[in-house]
C-alpha cells in the first residue's frame, strides 16, 4: 500500500497513491483507462512520470497496460477476487502463526495503538485514512513477523483486495473492522495460536462475504471526476 506521508517530495510515489486511493474509494472504477496526456494534466507532471507510476500500479495489479491501447483499471474476475482471498486467509495464517511466536510487547503496543489510529479515522469519517489504515493494519502484522517474503505477497494482495472491494462490494465505505483487528491482536498477545488464525480467518470471511460475486457492474470511468 502507498504511504503518502513517506512519499512526500516523490511525485511519483504521490500519483500512485491518489490513483490507489481513488480506486479504494470507488471514485475510479475497474475498466477506466487511464490516458497519459490527462494524467499528466491533472498532476502537472511529464507523460514518462506518469509512465513510471502506471508501471509501479502494474506491477501491484491494480492497472493493465495493453500494448496499442493504453493503461486500464484492472478488472478482475469474479474468480480471481476468490483465489485472492483464498491466498490471503493462507498467508495471513501464517503471519499470525509467527507472531504469536514473536511478537514483543512493544509490537503488541504498536498493533493496539494502529487499531486506535483506525478508530479515529472511523469516527472523523475521514475515509482516505479509513482506507489506508485498515490495509494498513494487515501489513503491519506482515511487518511485524519479520518475514519480508510474506509482507511482499501480503502487500499485492491488499492492494488487490482494494480493486476487487471497489469493483464488488455494494456498500460504498470499506472499513475491515478495528473490533475485529482488535480481536485478533488479542489472541496474538496471549499466544493463542488457533484463536489468534479462527479470528483472522472468520474477519476475512466477513470482508469477502461483503461482496458481491455474482453481480455484472455497469460503473462509470470518469477519470477526471475521479482524480479532481
Amino acid at each position: 500500500m502507498y504511504n503518502a506521508d513517506e512519499a512526500a517530495g516523490a511525485p511519483t510515489a504521490i500519483i500512485c497513491e491518489k490513483i490507489w486511493l481513488a480506486i479504494a474509494e470507488r471514485r475510479l472504477r475497474p475498466g477506466t483507462r487511464l490516458k497519459e496526456e490527462q494524467l499528466a494534466e491533472i498532476f502537472s507532471v511529464s507523460r514518462a512520470r506518469i509512465r513510471q507510476a502506471l508501471t509501479a500500479l502494474e506491477r501491484d495489479g491494480l492497472v493493465t497496460i495493453m500494448p496499442n491501447r493504453g493503461a486500464f483499471v484492472s478488472e478482475p474476475s469474479v474468480d480471481e477476487a476468490r483465489d485472492v482471498f483464498v491466498a490471503r486467509r493462507a498467508i495471513e495464517q501464517r503471519v499470525v502463526e509467527r507472531l504469536c511466536e514473536r511478537a514483543t510487547p512493544k509490537d503488541i503496543v504498536r498493533l493496539r495503538g494502529h487499531i486506535e489510529e483506525e478508530r479515529i479515522a472511523g469516527r472523523s469519517g475521514n475515509l482516505s485514512d479509513i482506507v489506508r489504515l485498515s490495509g494498513g493494519f494487515h501489513l503491519l502484522l506482515a511487518e511485524l513477523s519479520g518475514s519480508a517474503f510474506l509482507f511482499g505477497i501480503l502487500r499485492d494482495l491488499v492492494s488487490r483486495t482494494s480493486l476487487i472491494t471497489a469493483m464488488y462490494r455494494s456498500n460504498h465505505l470499506h472499513n475491515c473492522g478495528p473490533d475485529e483487528h482488535l480481536a485478533v491482536v488479542e489472541h496474538i498477545a496471549a499466544r493463542n495460536v488457533a484463536s489468534a488464525i479462527k479470528e483472522m480467518a472468520e474477519h476475512l470471511n466477513h470482508v469477502e462475504a461483503e461482496l458481491d460475486l455474482d453481480e455484472e457492474k455497469d460503473q462509470p470511468r470518469d477519470l477526471r471526476a475521479a482524480l479532481l
